[in-house]
């Protein structure tokens, strides 16, 4: 997701005033699935570069794991409205994927916290 960057006056809008950068990401306005697609990225990154010792990028099995999940999240019945993978009713991951995807979520939830702590409080809310 493309991130958006404004300036405003830090002092509100009296001129003089240094400005400075503030982010604003698209996930204000884009839904529950495309945050959920974030969360899995960032999750899936974290794990490959602690567990796999990649630099930058992902490593071939884990690019094909992001690229399973970002299809199935996308192909979700439920849409906006889903719930957390681990509460549905419809399982729509493969069982060896399934491991794998719960694999990364066990080692990446609790770094979550420390690297993305937003992401992360919204994917526990969510759960």
């Amino acid at each position: 997701m493309r991130e958006r960057f404004i300036r405003i006056p830090a002092g509100g809008r009296q001129p003089g005033f240094k400005k400075e950068t503030v982010r604003r990401t698209m996930d204000k306005y884009a839904g529950k699935i495309e945050s959920e697609k974030k969360t899995v990225a960032v999750m899936v990154s974290l794990y490959c570069n602690k567990r796999h010792g990649t630099k930058r990028g992902l490593c071939p099995d884990c690019e094909q794991l992001l690229a399973y999940a970002k299809a199935r999240l996308a192909a979700c019945p439920f849409g906006d409205e889903k719930k957390a993978c681990s509460k549905c009713t419809v399982h729509c991951y493969r069982p060896e994927m399934r491991e794998k995807i719960a694999k990364v979520m066990r080692f990446s939830g609790p770094r979550m916290l420390l690297v993305h702590p937003l992401l992360a409080f919204r994917h526990l809310k969510d759960r």
